[in-house]
């Protein structure tokens, strides 16, 4: 093989061990995973909105963007279901930082066992605040430790078209959206949650195993091929392909980041609370449709905006809740736009 030993990592038991997981807190995360599922099934008619940092650094920016999405959760709650992004992995399309797991200090080495301990630290701070977490499963093969955390799992652009996650979405019992690739295809998007809703025959932990398949396999629509794809048109086109296949529980989400927000060929991340309103009126006459629009996803935190980081720059990056990677609304323009939602979903 070709690499070189770094060092050994603690086992996960061990990480575990360190950072452990209260009873009280496990109990709660079980109890938000039946809560999407519910809203996935049909049973609870409130919206699900997976919302917070397009990824989860630094720590101290994040916490603070947990307890002031907390403190509004109490407002919002009885409308919306909120899931906190608190996303730890990021995929890229060639190079560059891919997350707090691998590099805890984007300007430092990467270093996996301090990664591994910052993030679970944080993710269960985030738990314990009183919020359901997400992620992306960008590495299924190092999973244990935190996706017992997670009440939300989303597999990306780039992987949902892989086997691998495919599988790694059939085994889990957590809601998994699979999104669609990034050339936009409806076809090929539904086929990963038939995919994820089919049992597989699979290695897991040495052992030969079947999964369960997951029910609770959804499409995400994040637009595509630099055009978005929230429209009627494509939605009609995605009903199609689950009827046709006879998804259960057949369910979308709406990413409002990625491709869905783009503006003259640019990503326009303000156009975010715009796109679930478009999205909201132009189902509200179709029953079919709006039964089958369960949620949306949206990139915030703290400060409007993003930041580019590099050696440069080390000195100055700002720490107090500006992204690092894409660019996020506000707290303030999130805190406006999901009160405005409640109210419209309310009526």
């Amino acid at each position: 093989m070709n690499y070189s030993i770094i060092k050994k990592l603690p086992s996960v038991e061990e990480i575990i061990q360190e950072f452990p997981l209260t009873d009280a807190s496990l109990q709660r995360i079980t109890y938000d995973r039946q809560e999407v599922k519910n809203i996935l099934n049909g049973t609870d008619n409130r919206l699900l909105i997976v919302v917070g940092p397009c990824s989860a650094w630094p720590k101290a920016a994040v916490l603070e963007y947990a307890h002031k999405l907390h403190a509004l959760n109490e407002k919002v709650k009885n409308a919306l279901k909120l899931v906190m992004r608190v996303y730890i992995q990021k995929p890229r399309t060639t190079k560059g930082w891919i997350g707090p797991v691998n590099q805890p200090d984007p300007f430092a080495y990467p270093d996996i066992e301090a990664g591994i301990k910052y993030v679970r630290d944080m993710m269960i701070k985030v738990i314990e605040i009183g919020l359901p977490i997400a992620d992306e499963a960008l590495f299924t093969h190092n999973a244990k430790g935190f996706l017992e955390l997670l009440s939300w799992v989303a597999i990306g652009a780039r992987s949902a078209e892989d086997q691998e996650h495919r599988i790694f979405a059939s085994a889990i019992d957590c809601a998994v959206g699979m999104k669609n690739p990034t050339h936009g295809s409806i076809a090929i998007g539904v086929n990963g949650v038939v995919a994820a809703q089919h049992p597989h025959v699979a290695v897991f932990d040495g052992y030969e195993v079947q999964t369960q398949g997951n029910p609770y396999a959804h499409l995400v629509l994040r637009g595509g091929n630099h055009a978005p794809n929230y429209s009627v048109t494509f939605l009609e086109e995605v009903k199609r392909y689950m009827d046709s296949h006879h998804i259960q529980n057949p369910s979308v989400m709406i990413d409002a980041s990625h491709d869905n927000c783009l503006k003259n060929g640019k990503k326009d991340h303000s156009l975010q609370p715009q796109i679930v309103f478009e999205v909201l009126d132009s189902v509200k006459n179709r029953s079919d449709l709006k039964k089958l629009v369960k949620g949306f996803m949206l990139e915030s935190f703290i400060k409007e905006g993003h930041q580019k980081i590099d050696d440069k720059n080390a000195a100055t990056v700002d720490l107090q809740g500006l992204s690092i990677t894409d660019p996020c609304l506000s707290w303030d323009h999130t805190e406006a736009f999901l009160l405005q939602l409640m109210e419209k979903v309310a009526l």
